[in-house]
């Protein structure tokens, strides 16, 4: 019977040491700052935005949405981004992804100025995490690897496994997965005989974006089992992309969906808002 990793309890945890770190740089004469940009009605990122603005309020931190017709152009909303990039009252720039089709979100992310990126996804914060000197991380896997600390789960020497390359979590878990000393592979939807591969992690990290891909079949017996899917079923039920009752008696740590990885993202976002805000003092 696996060990459930309640990440909401865990982030409820962080966030209630944050506020006394806010309350602190108010003293000093300094309110961290979010803003966050959305383009456009799309309903889950919607719901994502309104999480961030719950959870800002909750610690302390001054945010903000700025909202954006689906019409505005590129050159507009780059505009928009280089006026925050200036404005010392935000010490985050988060852009709220996906971006309509004719905005290229490359150049979008590149905009931001890399110390304002409490997201992640800069190239240079990129670079830097490959490097092994990480600055600020992509938020889901900085989320994950705090979950194993907070767990005592040991990396070390261990076989890990992630089943998803995008830039927002499987490239990135797999760097942090490699600076603690895991040996760590990277498997995706073109990987041949993924079962048995899966079947040799003792840590599985799980980002593919299907729904119950990962069955009993993929998971060896006391694996680590971090599932970062959310997908809806027929019923529109939130699901993860592990099959939850048939991994969780095999798994020896498993994370459920919701409250699992999803609680941790935002979290992460709050503590390098912080980390940002805290920089500007010593400047």
């Amino acid at each position: 019977m696996g060990t459930l990793i309640n990440g909401k309890e865990l982030a409820e945890k962080m966030q209630a040491a944050f506020l006394s770190e806010t309350a602190t740089l108010k003293d000093q004469g300094v309110t961290p700052g979010l803003v966050v940009l959305l383009v456009g009605e799309d309903k889950a990122s919607q719901t994502y935005v309104k999480n961030k603005e719950l959870a800002a309020a909750k610690i302390g931190i001054n945010s903000r949405v700025a909202r954006y017709p689906e019409s505005i152009t590129e050159a507009e909303l780059l505009a928009e981004i280089e006026q925050f990039n200036n404005d010392d009252a935000f010490h985050g720039i988060l852009v709220q992804l996906p971006l309509p089709k004719h905005i290229n979100e490359e150049k979008v992310l590149l905009a931001i100025k890399p110390e304002k990126d409490v997201d992640g996804f800069h190239p240079i914060n990129l670079g830097k995490l490959f490097a092994g000197v990480p600055d600020r991380i992509p938020c889901t896997p900085y989320g994950i690897m705090k979950m194993f600390a907070a767990y005592g789960i040991e990396l070390e020497g261990k076989n890990a496994l992630v089943i998803g390359r995008s830039n927002i979590v499987g490239k990135p878990m797999a760097h942090l997965l490699l600076g603690a000393n895991a040996t760590v592979t990277i498997a995706h939807s073109k990987t041949k005989n993924l079962p048995v591969l899966a079947k040799q992690a003792d840590i599985l990290v799980v980002a593919i974006g299907r729904g119950h891909f990962v069955t009993k079949d993929f998971v060896k017996e006391g694996a680590v089992v971090i599932d970062v899917g959310m997908n809806r079923d027929a019923n529109g039920k939130l699901i993860g992309d592990v099959k939850f009752d048939e991994v969780e008696p095999i798994a020896s740590y498993i994370t459920p969906v919701p409250r699992g990885v999803g609680p941790m993202t935002i979290t992460m976002l709050m503590a390098q808002t912080i980390e940002a805000a805290k920089e500007t003092m010593k400047n």
